[in-house]
């Protein structure tokens, strides 16, 4: 292939990316789906040799990884604290936390007894299985009312935090004590304290650069920071919600008549370029991740019986303990949130980091397949009827 065909193939895939995303506009239907759907359509028309199946999926987690980084840092810089919407961000956190840990119990029974294997390992498949993707649900849901969207926003990014910090809990950790569970916490205020620091250095950054080149290198220091934490164990997508907090709600820290640390006036147009270049970044990472994610679905493994039997018992069990959660504890209607329940970028990412002590033989990966395309659909499915048959009052989320 010359060089010539690929500079074509990716510009028109990007171009094809933006098509949809404005078609999805109009439809509703989320543009990762659709892209999903060009990547498995793509596999099924273009021979795949053996060997790159491995280098295929070594780009996937690559892209899901920086893609991760990518959207809660985006999704991060459009959140603002305030008194007003206090109980929303409260009632995303409990909702978050209360349907990830009720959603791992119902899939690790599943595993359990049908994979015959311990609940500790069955836990371990379960929490990818069961945490909220914020990469398909924030772009997806910027067609919703202002509270709706800024409820599903933190509930997927609290998802995605707290799953990660449950998944690192159960697979560092060979025995579940005192001790284990002191270190968890520990360390999760360590990254909390350390996350602190280093937004305030990176703001620090975003003010004194004067050159042109800037924010790549903002980037740079962001995703060291990031792969750094990885590789202690330590919670790094906190450091990422943090920073973009900070930079979203700079006039909170910092008054504009008092520039002794930062100048309010210098900065404020600063963040808003640092948001648009976030903004770019992130469609294309989304664009390539979900395509080469489609392309390595095996399409015959989703219609093999025991993955259609497990994968639909998975997700309705996931649907279960939302409608649960959102009828009996928030009781209030919630529609189209219910449906809003993707499983995506963060699910790869934890499942094909999986240690190999802690694999199950047979667990067959269309199982995951499955359980990703079923839940967007639903997701498209929810956002579509909301767009014919509004449910409610639109600002109904304020009061949940």
């Amino acid at each position: 292939m010359t060089t010539e065909i690929i500079f074509i193939t990716l510009s028109s895939l990007v171009i094809i990316s933006y098509l949809l995303g404005i078609l999805s506009r109009w439809t509703h239907i989320p543009s990762v789906l659709l892209l999903l759907a060009i990547g498995i359509a793509a596999r099924q028309t273009l021979a795949l040799p053996p060997f790159s199946t491995d280098l295929l999926n070594q780009f996937v987690r690559l892209l899901g990884a920086a893609g991760l980084v990518m959207i809660v840092l985006e999704a991060s810089l459009d959140l603002r604290i305030s008194k007003e919407n206090a109980r929303l961000v409260w009632n995303a956190l409990l909702s978050a936390f209360f349907i990830l840990l009720t959603s791992t119990a119902l899939v690790a029974l599943v595993i359990h007894f049908w994979f015959d294997t311990s609940w500790r390992i069955s836990v371990v498949y379960a929490i990818p299985l069961s945490v909220i993707s914020s990469a398909i649900v924030i772009p997806s849901a910027e067609h919703l009312p202002a509270a709706k969207r800024e409820f599903v926003v933190y509930e997927s990014s609290f998802s995605d935090i707290l799953g990660i910090l449950l998944f690192n809990f159960f697979t560092l950790n060979e025995s579940i004590d005192t001790g284990s569970i002191f270190n968890f916490f520990g360390s999760t205020v360590l990254a909390l304290a350390g996350s602190l620091v280093a937004s305030g250095v990176l703001l620090w950054l975003v003010w004194k650069i004067n050159t042109p080149v800037k924010f790549f290198l903002l980037f740079a220091v962001l995703f060291l920071l990031y792969a750094a934490g990885k590789l202690v164990h330590l919670p790094s997508l906190l450091l990422v919600l943090t920073l973009g907090l900070v930079l979203n709600n700079i006039d909170l820290l910092v008054h504009p008549k008092n520039s002794l640390l930062f100048d309010h006036a210098k900065l404020s147009p600063i963040i808003d370029q640092f948001r648009a270049f976030t903004s770019e970044i992130s469609f294309f990472i989304r664009t390539f991740f979900f395509l080469l994610f489609g392309f390595s679905i095996e399409l015959s493994s989703l219609v093999s019986s025991t993955v259609l039997l497990i994968g639909s018992a998975i997700v309705l069990a996931l649907l279960v303990v939302r409608y649960v959660y959102f009828n009996y504890f928030l009781k209030t209607n919630l529609f189209p949130e219910i449906l809003l329940m993707p499983r995506g970028l963060i699910t790869i990412l934890l499942f094909y980091s999986i240690p190999e002590t802690q694999t199950v033989p047979h667990f067959d990966p269309g199982i995951l397949f499955f359980v990703v395309v079923a839940t967007t659909i639903l997701m498209a499915l929810g956002l579509v009827l909301f767009k014919a048959h509004p449910v409610g009052d639109p600002e109904l989320a304020d009061d949940a």
